[in-house]
């Protein structure tokens, strides 16, 4: 059987075949992980000059400007090489001062980059997050961010600038010591209020200053000394409140110092000089008793508010807290005030009986007015009570008495109505009476008598009730009356 056999060619075909897109993925390819960038650097092209280390463009050799970001990218090895690096991350509350490598030198006595061809110190500041600078092209340094608290201002001062000697000068007729304008160095008028600042500290300083109110006390050691007139020595204690007004910030912390150096400074020899002038034009005794003690504080704060007004500093109040005097005097001066304090107190409590006494009189006429006012008001009473009776009982027999009289009005009414009724009725009877008799007398006549008249009258109720009369009977009377014929007829008989 024949051999099979591949040709060499063949297998170095097929080799590369299967290599090259191996050396390709590994070899070619640029995949920068998330936070970290490429640094390219170019192997063939144009030599950099000599004074640049950055190349500018990709048609020099050397280290690139630019870098890849995080991704995938293809590049040819034997062109290029690259290093992976981290990014440039600035943590919060922090920010970045770029310092360019590259570049034409600076102007002489210029710490700045005055554009993006120099090198040196770049003017704006790179804020929180990360950052793609290339590590050969910029260093990065990281500040944390100016914070001015509430009740401090920040007085900014310029790193850079003209001088103030420099060219026209500065206008010091308008301005005070160091402060300058914008463009010079120096310190600057407007300060940073409360807040974050980002400030390139390379360009311009900034120093906190405290415009709240501040309280210094006097005492101790630190307590204010001097001679009165009369030789002995006086020390005073105190508060002094005080604080610096925003507008006279810049130039009075440069030209004075702190919080402290404008103590030491201003406020306390301002004390102490007014306490030796004017205290020595007073006794022992005035600083011990009376209105001298008051008068003097109301004069150091007068004194204090004018001469801290030029410096831009606000005197809120001044209190003198105890001023002590010599122990060979206190004693005498104290025994007599306790004295005159005893005089005070007995010559009160003797004004309190008084008073008490004035309180208890006032008090028996107010219980005695008050007694005469409820007989007064009492007797009022009664007497409205008892005319309210007597007006109700002479209403009461007025309406009885017209209720009488009423009733006897129509007593008399229905007596007359009686009587006319009775009257009526009388010559009603009186008519029919006069009737019946006249009717009567002519009865009586028309019978012949009035015997004849009655016995008709009786026959005629009589008549009808009897139907028979006893046949036995005859003629004759009957109960004494007398009968007429009887009828023979057996059915009925009839009187004749």
């Amino acid at each position: 059987m024949k051999e099979f056999t591949i040709p060499a060619g063949v297998v170095v075909v097929l080799g590369a075949i299967i290599m090259l897109p191996i050396l390709f993925w590994f070899g070619c390819r640029i995949e920068p992980q998330n936070g970290q960038i490429a640094i390219m650097i170019r192997k063939t092209g144009r030599n950099l000059p000599g004074d640049q280390v950055i190349a500018s463009d990709s048609s020099y050799k050397g280290i690139q400007l630019e870098v890849l970001g995080e991704g995938r990218y293809f590049r040819n090895p034997f062109t290029w090489n690259w290093q992976i690096t981290g990014i440039t991350d600035i943590p919060a509350g922090c920010f970045g001062v770029l310092v360019r490598k590259y570049g034409k030198d600076l102007p002489e006595g210029k710490i700045v980059a005055p554009g993006p061809e120099y090198k040196g110190i770049v003017r704006d500041v790179l804020g929180t997050g990360k950052h793609r600078i290339n590590p050969y092209a910029y260093d990065v340094k990281i500040y944390e961010d100016i914070r001015i608290m509430p009740g401090n201002v920040g007085v900014v001062t310029n790193l850079t600038g003209d001088d103030i000697f420099s060219g026209t000068a500065n206008d010091l007729a308008l301005q005070k010591g160091f402060v300058v304008e914008t463009s010079r160095k120096g310190v600057l008028q407007a300060v940073l209020k409360e807040g974050t600042h980002r400030i390139n500290p390379f360009i311009q300083s900034v120093s906190v200053v405290n415009i709240q109110s501040q309280r210094y006390e006097f005492a101790g050691d630190d307590a204010i000394f001097f001679i009165t007139v009369d030789g002995f020595n006086i020390s005073l204690e105190g508060t002094v409140e005080y604080n610096i007004e925003r507008e006279a910030a810049p130039w009075l912390s440069h030209e004075v110092g702190d919080m402290e150096d404008i103590m030491k400074k201003i406020i306390l020899p301002s004390v102490s000089g007014f306490a030796r002038i004017e205290g020595s034009k007073k006794s022992a005794t005035e600083f011990i008793v009376g209105e001298s003690r008051q008068v003097f504080q109301n004069q150091l704060e007068e004194f204090l508010r004018k001469i801290c007004k030029g410096w831009g500093i606000s005197i809120n109040s001044v209190l003198i807290r105890d001023i002590i005097p010599p122990q060979e005097i206190a004693e005498i001066i104290r025994n007599r005030e306790l004295a005159q304090q005893e005089a005070k107190k007995f010559k009160q409590q003797i004004e309190q009986a008084k008073s008490a006494t004035e309180l208890e009189r006032q008090r028996m006429l107010a219980l005695q007015n008050r007694a005469k006012v409820g007989a007064e008001t009492e007797k009022i009473t009664k007497e409205i009570e008892a005319k309210q009776q007597q007006m109700e009982r002479v209403i009461a027999a007025k309406t009885e008495l017209d209720i009488a009289e009423v009733g006897y009005r129509t007593a008399e009414a229905e007596v007359k109505s009686k009587l006319a009724i009775a009257e009526a009725e009388r010559k009603v009877i009186a008519e029919s009476n006069k009737s019946q008799v006249e009717v009567l007398r002519r009865n009586v006549a028309a019978f012949g008598s009035g015997e004849l008249y009655v016995k008709g009258m009786l026959y005629r109720k009589l008549g009808p009730s009897i139907e028979s009369i006893m046949a036995n009977q005859g003629k004759g009377h009957l109960f004494g009356l007398p009968l007429g014929e009887i009828s023979n007829n057996n059915d009925k008989g009839v009187a004749k």
